[in-house]
């Protein structure tokens, strides 16, 4: 902590300086026993530096961005979390990060706009959603991937998180399922409902809910998802989507993601379904994730082909 050698024996500030990544508020320090003069001299002597008016930074060095969110949460008027995608990416979800610290705050709460602070408003603070993340408030998991898939313009975004949340398990559909009843009337609720419903019946990510919306839609059944077997190696595998035939026997369709393009990916897939077999006729189809979007028709006349065969 650059500048506080003159405090560091006054009780509580090494402590809280530390849990807080060396920034606090003007009231915490007078908590402290620190006066508003001695912070006025480490101000003036560039020791510390004020971040708002009301925070300050106990160094002049960088903010690493674990102080940026600790400015960000004590310059607004609590309750506050962090929210959205700054409240996902806390709770540790990959590949869906977002310029911008997000916050939330009651609506009509007093708040200065920050640079690079994304307030959102909300008439549903719901303390009981806050939890503590390296002691920063932040909103459960469920609640920042609803309000983050509501907040967005694109309906297949907000979609596409839910199953990648699932998918990451940092939450649950059934968790998913009670935030979307508490939430109210919100932007892509019934879609989010029904995205979830898919999710819940097995769909692993965006792709699947894709294919099993193309069966729903054309009158095919809709096929079992994620369905445990047992491979020639004594292995545990999931299969995307399978139906028992007439005669029988399965179909089963993988939904491959650009992942699987990678060699050593498709390598291990290839073994994989040849593993799966288990001589019974069975039919195994590889299609690529976004086939169901792009060329719905083709995928259409290939499933209508095996499933409605004498």
């Amino acid at each position: 902590m650059t500048g506080s050698r003159n405090f560091e024996r006054t009780p509580g500030l090494v402590q809280l300086a530390r849990r807080q990544h060396a920034v606090v508020t003007r009231a915490q320090l007078a908590g402290v026993g620190i006066s508003a003069r001695h912070v006025a001299s480490q101000l003036a002597a560039r020791r510390w530096r004020a971040a708002t008016s009301d925070v300050v930074v106990l160094h002049t060095g960088p903010l690493p961005r674990e102080a940026e969110l600790w400015v960000a949460v004590l310059d607004a008027e609590p309750p506050v979390a962090l929210g959205s995608w700054t409240g996902l990416a806390k709770h540790g979800l990959r590949g869906w990060d977002r310029e911008g610290t997000h916050i939330v705050v009651p609506r009509g709460a007093k708040t200065r706009r920050l640079p690079g602070v994304v307030v959102h408003e909300s008439r549903r603070p719901a303390p009981e959603d806050i939890v503590r993340v390296d002691r920063l408030p932040v909103h459960t998991v469920q609640r920042c991937a609803v309000d983050a898939a509501a907040w967005q313009e694109s309906p297949r975004t907000a979609v596409g998180l839910l199953a990648a949340v699932v998918q990451q398990r940092k939450a649950s559909p059934e968790q998913l399922w009670d935030q979307l009843e508490r939430v109210g009337q919100v932007r892509f609720r019934d879609l989010m409902r029904r995205s979830v419903a898919d999710i819940r019946g097995g769909s692993d990510a965006l792709s699947e809910i894709d294919f099993v919306g193309l069966c729903r839609r054309n009158g095919l059944p809709e096929p079992k998802r994620q369905e445990h077997r047992i491979d020639a190696r004594g292995r545990h595998r999931f299969l995307d989507a399978e139906w028992i035939l007439d005669d029988g026997r399965r179909l089963v369709v993988e939904i491959d993601g650009i992942g699987h393009m990678d060699a050593s990916r498709w390598y291990d897939d290839l073994l994989r379904d040849a593993e799966l077999d288990n001589g019974d006729g069975s039919i195994h189809l590889r299609l690529p994730a976004s086939a169901a979007r792009t060329e719905p028709e083709r995928v259409l006349a290939i499933l209508t082909r095996h499933l409605r065969s004498p």
